[in-house]
């Protein structure tokens, strides 16, 4: 898979982090909330972890690079 490919992967584990903890505001029962929490924090990991898998090591460094160059 491509490096954008990965990065795109990356990036869609943040709205599952936002999702797992913003169920919690929800008007539903502990239960329900404990599943959905579950649910959308392991889809985070599964999309951090795949998007950190298809970058693999020389697409960490791009990135890292990329960043270095941003942030002067």
């Amino acid at each position: 898979m491509s490096f954008k490919t990965g990065v795109i992967v990356l990036l869609a584990c943040i709205p599952f982090y936002i999702l797992s903890f913003a169920q919690m505001a929800l008007p539903i029962s502990a239960t329900a909330k404990g599943v959905l929490w579950a649910l959308f924090f392991g889809m985070a990991k599964t999309a951090q972890y795949g998007g950190i898998t298809i970058l693999g090591a020389e697409g960490i460094r791009r990135i890292k690079a990329y960043m270095k160059r941003f942030k002067n």
